[in-house]
């Protein structure tokens, strides 16, 4: 019989499963959906069982899915789990989904970027223009501004 670690989890599972008596008991404490799908792809379970789960799964956070691809694909791969959906229209939904996900975690990368920004411009701004007037003809100001044009 295989070990978890024989499946290379993640550290992090790997940790919360050793403080746990037995597989069975790690089971019913898990407090991660994404291992437990992890886990039971792993040990092979049927392949629909474990799509229904994860559209359940997915439909927990469908209220922040702004993209009706992503929508859309859940009812395709429940359809599909179904019977009444095919595996082309399966797979072209799952395409749909992906560029959605893509679409959206550009968006919130940007966004992101722009909110550091702004936080750093607000909290850093005096004192980085402070010390880069005193830097402006040292090596370290050329060095940096060189390194700003390649970022």
């Amino acid at each position: 019989m295989k070990k978890l670690e024989d499946y290379n989890p993640c550290r992090e599972a790997l940790v919360f499963y050793r403080t746990q008596k037995n597989f069975k008991e790690a089971w019913k404490n898990c407090p991660r959906g994404d291992w437990m799908l992890w886990i039971a792809d792993n040990l092979k379970l049927d392949k629909k069982l474990l799509i229904l789960t994860s559209v359940k799964c997915a439909r927990t956070a469908q209220h922040l899915m702004k993209d009706k691809r992503s929508t859309d694909a859940l009812d395709v791969f429940e359809a599909y789990c179904n019977g009444t959906a095919t595996i082309e229209e399966f797979n072209k939904a799952g395409a749909y989904a992906d560029a959605a996900s893509y679409a959206a975690a550009a968006a919130a990368r940007t966004d992101s970027r722009l909110k550091t920004a702004n936080i750093c411009r607000e909290l850093l701004t005096k004192e980085v223009l402070k010390r880069i007037k005193l830097k402006q003809r040292s090596k370290f100001f050329t060095g940096f501004k060189m390194c700003l044009c390649l970022v």
